[in-house]
């Protein structure tokens, strides 16, 4: 009858721990802050490639409601709450990720620097969003037998798909770290005239998209370590590693990009590349309106390099 009861599959745990109320609530705010700015940011500059990353952050501010909610049920906790938070919270940085990766193959395309890249520009995006939704569509259905799991069974093995995704993530992160890391040791030996003649900030946007990608893959790793671990971990035991690999991560990046939109570099040097109007000067030949003529290695004229 013992051997019975050891051997009974063990009844899925919402919490190993009672959920902070002050701290979900913080985060919520901040999360709501971020999703608002970035939303009134997008909107205002049509920088369309950041709706992943708006909607990730509405899904973190989402999720610490899912946990607020939850801390007022302790120790009795519903499974309503607790999928919201899980799930929100475990996809809404995969979503930022999409963002980041759009964003690397757009300054690519704006520095004239297609020979620099691993991979050409236009697939940058495709490339690494494909890896992306492969990841957030394994680490869905793994959440979603999670939390509809009765038995330590299907518990375990909503963990281990939910770790493969994050593997499949890493491991296109990893990959997304070395086409930037190259493109940038590039353009420094081989600077692209567009890199020299743009007074937009595109040096601080490709160092904010190196702290991003750090912190993103920090948060990778944790959480694939959560997951591994099961819910007998350290990680999974306590609610401070949540909050210090995963909460505050997610919220740096969301400043990172109020500070270092990169609507500032895109969309301005959109602008530059309009041509201005060649005029006749005194001397005969041709110059331009904004007085900065550039000649011509084939006719002698005075020509703008413009974008291709």
């Amino acid at each position: 009858m013992a051997d019975d009861d050891n051997n009974a599959p063990k009844p899925f745990v919402f919490y190993h721990y009672a959920p902070s109320l002050a701290a979900a609530v913080l985060f919520c705010i901040f999360f709501s802050i971020s999703t608002l700015f970035h939303t009134w940011r997008m909107t205002a500059q049509r920088t369309w490639y950041f709706v992943p990353f708006v909607i990730g952050c509405l899904f973190e501010a989402v999720g610490y409601i899912g946990r607020a909610l939850s801390s007022n049920e302790a120790p009795d906790f519903t499974q309503n709450p607790y999928i919201i938070q899980s799930v929100l919270l475990l996809l809404g940085p995969t979503l930022m990720a999409a963002s980041v990766y759009m964003i690397l193959g757009r300054l690519m395309i704006v520095l004239h620097a297609d020979r620099h890249a691993l991979i050409r520009p236009n697939w940058v995006t495709k490339v690494f969003v494909l890896g992306d939704m492969l990841s957030f569509c394994t680490q869905g259905g793994g959440a979603g037998l999670l939390t509809a799991a009765k038995t330590q069974q299907d518990v375990n093995t909503g963990n281990h798909i939910i770790v493969g995704g994050l593997v499949i993530q890493i491991l296109f992160f990893f990959g997304f770290c070395a086409v930037a890391a190259v493109f940038h040791v590039r353009i420094r030996r081989w600077p692209t005239h567009r890199s020299l003649a743009l007074t937009t900030p595109w040096r601080g946007l490709l160092y904010a998209l190196y702290g991003s990608s750090c912190l993103l893959l920090i948060r990778f790793v944790y959480r694939a370590a959560e997951y591994a671990q099961g819910a007998d971990g350290t990680l999974q035991g306590k609610e401070f590693w949540l909050y210090v690999f995963d909460a505050l991560p997610m919220l740096t990046i969301t400043g990172v990009f109020a500070v270092f939109h990169p609507s500032r570099v895109i969309n301005r040097a959109a602008l530059e590349d309009k041509p201005a109007t060649p005029v006749l000067g005194l001397d005969g030949h041709v110059v331009l309106e904004d007085g900065s003529p550039q000649p011509s290695s084939t006719t002698g004229l005075y020509v703008r390099d413009t974008a291709v």
